[in-house]
């Protein structure tokens, strides 16, 4: 028997409203086949959609999408002619997704007379499937059986229904197996005629509903001498417009983590989205640390993982038609609990409220507290992964797949681990805590600043690794505390944490931007001089967005903003090469043997931290960073400017907008007009 193959997804178009998504072919027709379908937390509530008129499909020649969660597709009917031989019966379909509704109008326009009547046909199933068995491969398809009404088609089962609703002048009909709407149209006269249906979904017991109308946060408008940074910037947020939720039970928004299969609260995505966010306002950051506080652990579980003051890794729906009727918590992650404090440090920097910071102290301590406490299972002062779940992941931090930890001659390394990225998290969060205790009267914070510097020795002593490169940070520690000593992108992230001195600093900017790590698409998750390299292995040397513009800001923190400028042009044109929607992950290949980079292809997008990659590439061409408690804003510019005059206007720091303006070398060429010190260096 052959093994399970997951579905591709990298052709699909995707509008998402979450936690609706929409998967479909590029000529728009909606396939029961692999992912495609429309999904409803989690749950497939429209497996096809396939149009015929004239008794066959329309011929496509353009298709994508407009906006949030908007599709257009463009095709033309070549059996049903006129008198000219240039195509005469054109065939658009505009499909909306909004949370739990998919509306589609079929536009079907003659340019001259065709003495003829024509069926238009829309064949229709659900298999009600779960997303997980789905993207695993492990499904056969067997449709719902459907229950047909005047002008309409319901599917249902435990827990999942979904209705279609077509227009007055549809033909509605059905069999076991699926259901069929028809229109019967005259085309003796030129002109447009209409038809529509609308498909609405709910799934019981969800934990989340969507987030339309405004964003929450500001839409900046970017001018720049290279287009492709603007364009970027404007599809990367409307695709996170896209991707919030909020809890059922409350009104805190924050983002999800991507589409189609992780329409759900994860808590390292969320968190560095929000924090690339920040220059556009505190409110994303404000609701996502709110929304994972909810679910901070409160006692030991060694099912999921929990821990006193960890935050979760995953919170995500229960099964449809689950007598338990609860979220599925997942705790296992080492980073989400320290970059949660860091971003609570970061948004209070940007002006996030204080008396909202001070309604999350308590839940500060308790995170420093899971770090020392539960965080460091064999109390050799490094913040580890121990994987109480059982779920054999290993690593728990986001190279979470059990053979990503490589050593250097290839060998797979034995967890449990010490992730040093994570290190560099849990040190400037042990930092930036203390700065916070401080700003708010609470104990301890000195405590907290010797526990880091602590940290910082072992570190030194523990990590570094040497090479013909020179010595350079291990990716982790095995479960021998051996150092895994691959070369990776891990050691980028802790550029800006602090943990590294100016000297240390150096080394790993040096080595984050030569040619064994840098593809010209972005910054590889392995260096090709490893033995595990494999391009298109997303821990082994592909290339994941965010994890390049996660090294961009530490090069940006410590005053190296220039050296980011292969990746940040690589991101650029990798981003133009994917329609401005930069995927989760694609080939580390070198940008000289391949035009294109090459798609990994059981992805989906958007996704959340891809898109919020954006921002951090224009935060670190600016140079911002932000006190507002101290009342100033800092301004550094890549100088020369990366992508020549460049204006923004609509940031947010504070709650005041502000613009900038650069010219072609960096320099400012306007007052930045904000009640703070601006410091433009």
């Amino acid at each position: 028997m052959s093994s399970p193959r997951p579905p591709w997804l990298h052709q699909l178009v995707t509008a998402v409203q979450a936690p609706t998504v929409l998967l479909c072919d590029r000529d728009g027709q909606l396939r029961a086949d692999g992912a495609q379908g429309v999904w409803h937390a989690d749950v497939r509530v429209l497996s096809r959609a396939e149009l015929r008129v004239n008794g066959e499909p329309p011929e496509p020649v353009a298709g994508g999408a407009e906006g949030i969660g908007r599709l257009r597709f463009t095709g033309y009917v070549r059996s049903l002619k006129g008198s000219s031989s240039v195509p005469s019966v054109r065939v658009e379909r505009v499909r909306t997704v909004r949370a739990g509704l998919v509306d589609e109008t079929i536009a079907l326009t003659t340019y001259e007379a065709i003495p003829t009547t024509t069926r238009i046909e829309v064949d229709l199933a659900a298999d009600l499937a779960r997303m997980g068995p789905v993207r695993e491969g492990r499904t056969s398809q067997t449709f719902a059986p459907p229950d047909v009404d005047a002008g309409s088609v319901r599917w249902s089962d435990d827990g999942a229904r979904a209705e279609l609703v077509a227009d007055v002048t549809a033909t509605v009909t059905a069999d076991d197996d699926g259901a069929r709407l028809s229109w019967m149209v005259n085309l003796a006269h030129p002109g447009t005629r209409y038809m529509r249906w609308r498909l609405y979904a709910a799934v019981d017991d969800s934990s989340f509903e969507g987030v339309e109308g405004d964003p929450g946060w500001a839409t900046p408008r970017v001018v720049a001498g290279d287009h492709r940074l603007p364009m970027l910037v404007d599809r990367s947020l409307a695709d996170l417009g896209g991707l919030r939720l909020r809890r059922t039970s409350g009104s805190d928004i924050f983002l999800a983590a991507g589409a189609p299969d992780d329409c759900v609260l994860r808590g390292r995505e969320s968190l560095w989205a929000a924090r690339m966010l920040l220059p556009l306002g505190t409110e994303l950051a404000a609701g996502t640390l709110r929304a994972l506080s909810a679910w901070q652990g409160r006692r030991l579980d060694p099912d999921t993982g929990e821990a006193p003051g960890k935050v979760p890794h995953e919170v995500r729906d229960p099964v449809p038609g689950d007598h338990r009727a609860r979220p599925v918590l997942s705790y296992a992650s080492t980073d989400a609990t320290p970059l949660w404090v860091c971003l609570l440090h970061d948004a209070w920097r940007w002006g996030l409220p204080a008396e909202q910071v001070r309604d999350l102290m308590p839940q500060l301590e308790a995170a420093l507290t899971w770090m020392v406490e539960h965080g460091d299972a064999d109390g050799d002062g490094f913040v580890e992964s121990f994987d109480r779940s059982r779920q054999g992941i290993g690593s728990e931090g986001w190279k979470d797949s059990p053979d990503a930890m490589r050593f250097a001659d290839g060998e797979q390394a034995k967890p449990p681990l010490v992730l040093c990225e994570v290190q560099g998290y849990a040190y400037e969060a042990a930092m930036h805590g203390a700065d916070l205790l401080d700003a708010f009267d609470r104990p301890n914070a000195q405590g907290w600043r010797l526990w880091a510097s602590g940290l910082a020795d072992r570190f030194r002593k523990r990590f570094w690794v040497p090479s013909g490169l020179g010595p350079y940070p291990a990716m982790a520690l095995d479960a021998d505390k051996r150092p895994v000593d691959a070369l990776t992108s891990n050691i980028g992230h802790l550029l800006g944490t602090g943990l590294l001195n100016s000297g240390e600093s150096e080394r790993v900017v040096r080595l984050v931007t030569q040619p064994a790590l840098v593809s010209g698409y972005g910054l590889r998750t392995m260096s090709v001089d490893n033995a595990a390299y494999t391009p298109v292995n997303p821990y082994c040397g592909a290339i994941w967005p965010h994890d390049t513009a996660i090294v961009i800001r530490g090069l940006a923190a410590v005053g190296r903003g220039h050296r980011a400028a292969e990746l940040i042009e690589g991101l650029l044109a990798a981003s133009m090469r994917f329609d401005f929607q930069l995927p989760p992950s694609y080939g580390g290949d070198p940008r000289s043997e391949v035009a294109r980079p090459i798609p990994y292809p059981v992805m989906g997008r958007p996704r959340a931290w891809s898109a919020a990659s954006a921002m951090a590439i224009l935060q670190a061409l600016l140079g911002l960073e932000a006190d507002v408690p101290a009342g100033r804003l800092r301004m550094r510019p890549v100088r020369p400017s990366l992508v020549g005059r460049l204006r923004v206007e609509g940031l947010r720091v504070g709650g005041h907008a502000f613009d900038v303006s650069l010219s072609e070398d960096g320099r400012s060429l306007a007052p930045v007009e904000l009640p703070l010190n601006v410091d433009i260096g």
